[in-house]
């Protein structure tokens, strides 16, 4: 697949944990124990070796504060925990190993980040002290830990509304998409440059972005609100050093399967057709120009 990609005039970049954990590394204890460090450190090693020669960027682990939060302190993913200090642990597992896998990617002259699920988390009728406190163990220990990287990853969907008790539903009439966030492109400004800010300036590379809707046309506005964004962040001397959104196809979206359609290319499930979207045009073009002028 990489060599693929550099056939065609595309820098390939891998990201060596997606979510999914081997269920073998899970019989061990998972990501709360050193093992499953060491173990993902010795794949890393393998699969750098196999790779350097094609790959343009590295990507250690996706969205580590979710597998983190979402398995160990909210209890949806697996393993199903529900403990605010095992929580912390895995954290602290997951950063070890992000910088271990980082030196080996070095040493192979590659450069590498992890990436992050970052939304736009507004505090709103004096939520600031509770918004600082959902940031510290979700976003903040890991963009303090990507100092020094040669990038961090910025993933981005919608905002959200902190209150003094919490987390806020979608306002009242705002749009929503497919997976129920809100309509809010603009977010990915807010967190371009908050992970900038509390990295001390690693650069940011913007890799994943987009929604989830059937109507292109807003798929369009999307995107190039969204890029505005981008555009506004390099004006201000933010290293952005690229956009990709998600994603290419219609894809898979774990446990909301097939439905939520964010692709640039629509696939028919049956026969495997693919039909790109006008939205794929717009941002080709907007890559060829190398411009976000409409």
């Amino acid at each position: 697949m990489c060599e693929a990609c550099r056939a065609h005039g595309m820098e390939p970049i891998v990201t060596l944990h997606h979510f999914t954990t081997p269920r073998w590394v899970g019989a061990l204890g998972g990501w709360e124990t050193a093992e499953a460090v060491d173990r993902f450190v010795r794949y890393s090693d393998r699969a750098l070796e196999a790779l350097a020669d094609v790959v343009g960027r590295v990507c250690t682990l996706n969205e580590p504060n979710i597998v983190a939060t979402m398995g160990y302190l909210m209890g949806v993913f697996p393993p199903g925990r529900r403990d605010a200090s095992l929580r912390r642990v895995v954290n602290d597992r997951f950063i070890e190993a992000h910088h271990r896998t980082a030196g080996l990617a070095r040493d192979a002259g590659l450069p590498v980040g992890m990436t992050l699920a970052m939304q736009d988390w507004q505090a709103v009728d004096g939520g600031e002290d509770r918004r600082a406190r959902l940031l510290a163990n979700y976003e903040d220990v890991y963009l303090e830990a990507a100092r020094g990287d040669d990038f961090v990853g910025v993933q981005t969907y919608s905002r959200e509304l902190v209150g003094p008790e919490g987390p806020r539903p979608v306002p009242e009439g705002a749009e929503t998409t497919q997976m129920g966030y809100e309509f809010y492109p603009e977010a990915l400004g807010a967190t371009i440059r908050r992970a900038h800010a509390i990295t001390d300036g690693t650069p940011v590379l913007v890799t994943e972005n987009g929604v989830a809707t059937a109507d292109d046309t807003r798929r369009v506005e999307y995107v190039r609100r969204a890029l505005r964004c981008v555009r506004s962040c390099l004006d201000d001397g933010i290293p952005v050093l690229g956009y990709t959104y998600w994603s290419s196809f219609d894809n898979f979206e774990w446990a909301f399967g097939y439905g939520p359609t964010f692709g640039l290319v629509a696939v028919d499930r049956t026969t495997l057709e693919r039909a790109p979207k006008p939205s794929a045009s717009y941002l080709g073009a907007v890559a060829r120009a190398n411009s976000t002028e409409d």
